[in-house]
């Protein structure tokens, strides 16, 4: 059961390239409908973060905002920074339940992520060397990162009550995969604790602490995210009822209600 490709199949990310080489000056992103990813390959960096202190950069390190959020980057001319950039965008919005479950942001240096190291020097590659359709390419290697970003993120222990962290632990991650393929199954927390090798009343509480939900909750939230990403997609609502697992449209607007304070043609209207 791969936990990470059901997310993507989902949620897929798309990223596009418009940044690459020297950088110097203030640039400024807020109120922008994307995420993004900054790569600074070389040089200093100064990132400020929404109303978050400054922080310094000064040898090579990834920036990644996977929401919209409001942050302004400088360089002086005489560090001679190189910085490449994509926005960054999931399928289903930003709001969706993948990309609700990252941080606002992460700055971490490329010693820090090695497993990333082969897609890195590939797209500095592309970057820096003027190749017959690079921008294409390093398209498709930024959301290559990202991918092996999550997956970096998925192994980590040291994360904050949400998804990744349940993904991240080995007896929360079948449940999870199991409502994320199969979100259309009456799931009780009987059969998800069987899943997970645990008691009922053990796994119930262990989600809680992990996840921050009940598994309940949890799965509503993963529902109402779907359906979500369908009325995007215009499907209508009988349909998206069926595949997210309530047995009319009227039973889906209230537990989409009950999340958003909405029904789903007022949200859709909104969106």
């Amino acid at each position: 059961m791969d936990r990470l490709s059901t997310l993507l199949s989902h949620f897929g990310v798309n990223a596009g390239t418009f940044h690459s080489g020297a950088f110097c000056g203030v640039a400024v992103h807020e109120g922008e409908p994307a995420g993004h990813v900054h790569l600074l390959q070389s040089g200093e960096l100064l990132l400020k973060p929404g109303n978050g202190r400054e922080i310094k950069l000064n040898e090579p390190s990834l920036i990644f905002f996977p929401r919209p959020f409001p942050h302004r980057m400088f360089a002086d001319e005489a560090t001679n920074t190189q910085v490449v950039c994509a926005t960054l965008t999931f399928d289903g919005g930003s709001g969706n339940a993948l990309a609700s479950a990252l941080p606002d942001y992460l700055v971490l240096k490329l010693t820090e992520i090695p497993e990333l190291g082969g897609t890195l020097e590939w797209l500095f590659k592309e970057a820096f060397e003027g190749h017959c359709g690079r921008v294409a390419v390093m398209d498709r290697l930024f959301e290559l990162l990202v991918i092996l970003l999550l997956r970096h993120l998925i192994g980590s222990r040291d994360q904050q009550p949400g998804m990744m962290a349940g993904l991240a632990d080995p007896r929360l991650s079948r449940a999870l995969s199991l409502m994320h393929e199969q979100p259309q199954k009456p799931w009780s927390v009987a059969d998800l604790a069987t899943a997970a090798n645990l008691s009922r009343a053990g796994f119930a509480e262990h989600f809680r602490r992990v996840v921050g939900q009940t598994p309940a909750d949890y799965l509503l939230s993963w529902r109402v995210s779907l359906a979500q990403k369908r009325l995007r997609e215009g499907k209508p609502i009988a349909l998206i009822a069926e595949e997210v697992g309530y047995e009319s449209p009227s039973a889906l607007a209230r537990a989409f209600r009950r999340k958003t304070g909405l029904s789903p043609r007022e949200w859709k209207a909104g969106a």
